[in-house]
Order: C-alpha cells, then structure tokens, then sequence
C-alpha cells in the first residue's frame, strides 16, 4: 500500500444519516494517521508500548479506571499478558504480589471475584486463571496449586442450565462469553466432564444468527410454550431441546469469537458424545448438533473494512471499525480456518523444508488467509497504535 492509492469512500444511497456521517468522518481520521511515504516503514512500537504497560504496573492505572474497580483480574490479566507477548520478563517481587492479590480475590465458594469481597464470576474467574498461568508454578506459594479446584467445578455446575447454558454468576444471566470462559479455565485445570459439558454444543448452535456470526445467546426452551391450565407444573418446568431457539441479539465479533472458540474446544467431546445426522434413529446418543461453518466465515470476512479504512475490523455489519476486533474477529477467522482445514494454519512451511531463512522467506510470500492480514497489521500500527504507547480503538481516542 502507498501513499498513491486512491481510497474510495464507502458507498451511499445518497441520503445521509447521523450513521453514514459519523462513518464517513471516521474514514477521513483513519487516513489521516497513513504516514506521507505509505505504510511500508510503519513498526510496532514495542519500546512504547512496555513503557506504557510499566507505568501501570508501577504507578497504578489513571483516576478513570475507577470505573473497572468489578474487572480487577482483567486489569493485570492484560497487563501480564502484554509483557509476556513482548517478551519481557518479570521479576520473582512482581510474580509474588501477582499471586497473592489474586488469591485474595478467589472467592469461599469457588471461583473468583472482580474485587475483593465480591461475588465471583466467570469472567474474572477466566482473567485471574490465565494470570495464575503467566505468573505461576507448582509448589508451595506457586499460586498454581492454590487455586481450589473442587469448589470451582462446585461453582461452575451451580450455574449450569438446563439447557446446556451457563450464568455467569449467580443471579446473573446466560452469556456465551461466560461459557467460553469456563471452558477455558476448565481446560487449563483439567474439569472438564462429561456432566459439565452436556448439552453446551446444542446450546451454541441455537446462538449463530441469519447472518453467520453469533449472538450473545438464544432464547430459552420454555420462553414460547403455552401455560396448560391442566397442568401442575408451570411450563419452564422442562426442557424440549427440540423445539425452536431463536437466538438473541444480532451477530456480534465478541459473540462470535467466544461461541466460535468453544465450539473449537469442544470437537473432542462432540466426537465422542453424539451421533452424526446419518446414523440410524435407534442409536441411543443424541443426534449431533452443527452450525454454518461457510456462513460463520462470511460473516468474519465481511467484517474486515475497506481499504479506506485500513482493513481494520468492525463488530457488527454497519457499525465502525474498531482496534479490539482485530482480535475478536480477526482471531475469529483463523478458527474457522482451522474448522475448514484451510488457511496459513494448514499451509504454512514446516520444519525440516529448508533453514531457517528459507522458512521465513516461504512464510512472507504465501499467504493463504481467508482475510487481508497485511491491511489487518496496518490499522493497527496506523490507526491503533497511541502516540504515548498502549492500543487503542482508533484515533483520538484513548
């Protein structure tokens, strides 16, 4: 890409709305960020970016991070995970202050807690595990081994549904980011059951929209049936996994990654615990459940913007482009990939074809992605990258 090319707006009906505005306004930022010699010298500003995640772990975040005072294990999660992707070390004080305030947040029932003497919750439970695999080890004061792992499968099949669904906390409601977050944390602590997983495939399915992607989750079982006034028992009282799911909500890249990225999980269990569509009716596991895997990739591939946008990715169709969707459907693209058995995964040199320099000259000059990966890297280093170090969603903001 070079300063030369003519970027051509996104296409309107001619009659402007406050959505086709702001989308053109955006259009005209993003390119202002394209430096005057293109976008071939453009780098990831690594030193930038590790002073900026040093200043947090030293000084503590900026007064507005008030606002994420439920999302604590978030908050060093990303910030170790930050340093570990660049390759920096942390000392043994740091790993020791990790591990202790994270116990402080696991909670008495299992599971843990945005805060301390909060409820726990999966996300955190997701944020403080993964922390606990970036700083910790085996052994006394480890932190690995302190993490109670009887009471959090305890905690995760009190939230288990009928249906198949998780809340992701008591009291709380069904979210297909919660269930890829415990089957995560499931994974890496070795809990997964054939009791814990019942059911999560037939839920996912009924989550994918009209439009390929995923919903925050689907409508439940009982939600359409009629009140038997013969009955003794309300209607929600069972369970038909056979009738109708409408999911709820539209296609969203957040959705649509965590959905995706559980499905890819649970192949294994799937494998096991159903029967293909063209088995004979009298086998007595259930018949397997599928989603659209070509209308999944559609939906991930359209995501990606136009040239004028610098292939960043957007969320939702008609919506911005926005830096974190890189990941959650940039990521999305190359689990469908795997799905398919298509793509760089399955294309890429391997070792023992050629050195070194070899394997890398093969891997810059083949890319067999379903997405532009080159235009992908340039919204980041153009439009995410801050000035003073850190991403962000696109400029001017944070």
């Amino acid at each position: 890409m070079s300063a030369a090319i003519v970027y051509s707006h996104t296409p309107t009906d001619g009659f402007h709305t406050q959505t086709s505005t702001l989308q053109e306004a955006t259009e005209k930022l993003i390119r202002s960020h394209i430096p005057p010699g293109g976008t071939s010298q453009v780098e990831l500003q690594k030193r930038y970016h590790f002073e900026f995640l040093l200043r947090n772990l030293r000084q503590g975040f900026p007064e507005r991070y008030t606002s994420q005072d439920a999302s604590q294990p978030w908050l060093i999660y990303w910030t170790l995970h930050g340093f570990s992707l660049l390759g920096a070390g942390l000392d043994d004080l740091t790993k020791k202050r990790t591990i202790e305030t994270l116990l402080a947040l696991q909670h008495p029932e299992g599971g843990f807690a945005g805060g301390p003497g909060q409820a726990a919750h999966l996300l955190p439970t997701y944020a403080a595990v993964c922390a606990f695999a970036i700083v910790g080890r085996p052994g006394p004061g480890g932190g690995w081994e302190s993490i109670d792992r009887q009471k959090m499968y305890k905690f995760f099949m009190s939230l288990k549904q009928p249906d198949g669904s998780f809340l992701v906390s008591h009291h709380g409601e069904v979210d297909v980011r919660g269930i890829y977050c415990l089957l995560v944390v499931a994974t890496l602590l070795n809990l997964l059951t054939p009791e814990l997983l019942a059911g999560v495939p037939d839920f996912l399915a009924t989550c994918q929209t009209y439009e390929g992607g995923f919903g925050n989750a689907s409508f439940p079982g009982w939600a359409f049936e009629a009140d038997d006034p013969e009955s003794e028992k309300p209607s929600n009282a069972s369970f038909d996994p056979t009738a109708p799911r409408p999911p709820l909500g539209e296609a969203h890249g957040g959705y649509t990654f965590c959905a995706t990225a559980s499905w890819v999980i649970l192949q294994s269990y799937i494998e096991h615990y159903y029967a293909r569509p063209d088995v004979s009716s009298a086998t007595s596991l259930p018949i397997r459940p599928e989603i659209n895997t070509r209308g999944l990739l559609r939906w991930c591939t359209q995501m990606q913007g136009l040239p004028i946008e610098l292939g960043g990715f957007r969320g939702r169709t008609n919506k911005l482009v926005d830096g974190c969707y890189s990941w959650w459907v940039g990521g999305c693209v190359v689990l469908v990939e795997a799905l398919l058995g298509v793509g760089v995964l399955h294309d890429s040199p391997t070792e023992g074809q050629g050195g070194e320099e070899e394997g890398h000259k093969a891997w810059d000059d083949v890319d067999d992605s379903l997405f532009d990966r080159k235009a992908l890297q340039e919204y980041i280093l153009c439009a995410g990258q801050h000035p003073a170090g850190g991403l962000r969603d696109k400029p001017p903001k944070h």
